[in-house]
């Protein structure tokens, strides 16, 4: 009796006026936004649109307020985004890319082997992350500010000396920031490094969806929206990044090495055909070689999440 009446519900919902539009407005979205993601203009040259982002920098200061909200780091899409980044990509694009392989080929081992192209990127960004830190503690030095009096003392006996005090070796750049002291030293922005591997990892994985399915369900294309915004917010803070923290020679290092661990995945390592050493491309066993655009078959009925 309760199976009967919780189908007569789903039958009812399913063809309200409300949700049927909500469908039909999700279908066309996603369809476009597949179709602008997955234009090959789009996709060849998003990298020099970052590129063109971070040489902006300075110029991008001249039209903000120091007054802005996205001027304070500790604004809400900051603390609650910037600082954990890569955790927000890994989860939203690993869910996209295994629901995406399984829907299409229904194996587990095809979308595990999908799964560790994210897995190789962590570990570039976790050793790129550990060699930047290493390198800036190895670099830099920790200043403790002096006292009013102190100051005024020094400048009284020896004019133009130097106004902080120099603290013992071994000071790491995190205690010494956490200690509230000032660091000096080679820094490279790790912030500009994660947008912009973040932004073309992303691209990377979700331009496929227009490609690989030709009936995708509700859910994906949900996630599908979802996975786009994040990329959205990632070029939305980039700017802000920019424009706000300018730090010009530190930000072009780092968005440079974020473009280059891209390349070097995206654009090497993962077009190799798939084996043991390479997980393959974001097509690879997704589109068999015969198939044309918009012809992907399941093999497995026409069912998509």
């Amino acid at each position: 009796m309760s199976l009967s009446w919780l189908r007569k519900a789903a039958d009812v919902l399913q063809n309200h006026p409300a949700i049927l539009f909500a469908l039909s407005t999700l279908v066309v979205v996603s369809d476009l936004t597949a179709a602008f993601l997955s234009h090959s203009s789009f996709r060849h040259h998003f990298h020099l649109v970052l590129s063109f982002l971070l040489l902006s920098g300075p110029a991008l200061k001249m039209w903000v307020s120091k007054y802005s909200v996205f001027a304070n780091k500790n604004h809400y899409l900051y603390r609650m985004f910037l600082s954990s980044g890569w955790g927000w990509t890994c989860v939203l694009a690993g869910s996209f890319m295994f629901l995406l392989s399984f829907s299409i080929r229904r194996s587990l081992f095809l979308s595990l082997r999908h799964l560790s192209r994210l897995a190789a990127a962590s570990a570039v960004w976790l050793g790129l992350r550990w060699l930047l830190t290493s390198l800036e503690d190895a670099s830099g030095s920790c200043f403790e500010p002096l006292s009013t009096a102190l100051k005024a003392c020094m400048e009284a006996t020896s004019p133009g000396e130097g106004s902080r005090l120099l603290l013992r070796d071994g000071e790491s750049k995190m205690s010494c920031l956490r200690a509230g002291f000032q660091w000096r030293g080679c820094e490279v922005s790790q912030e500009a490094l994660l947008l912009c591997l973040c932004s073309l990892l992303l691209l990377e994985e979700v331009s496929v969806f227009g490609r690989c399915v030709h009936t995708p369900g509700a859910p994906l294309r949900l996630l599908f929206l979802l996975c786009v915004s994040l990329l959205g917010l990632w070029v939305f803070q980039l700017l802000c990044l920019l424009a706000h923290f300018s730090q010009f020679h530190s930000q072009l290092i780092g968005g440079a090495l974020g473009c280059l661990a891209w390349r070097v995945l995206y654009r090497g390592w993962f077009r190799l055909d798939p084996s043991w050493c390479s997980p393959g491309r974001p097509t690879s066993g997704l589109v068999a070689p015969t198939e044309r655009k918009g012809e992907v078959k399941n093999g497995h009925g026409e069912m998509f999440f």
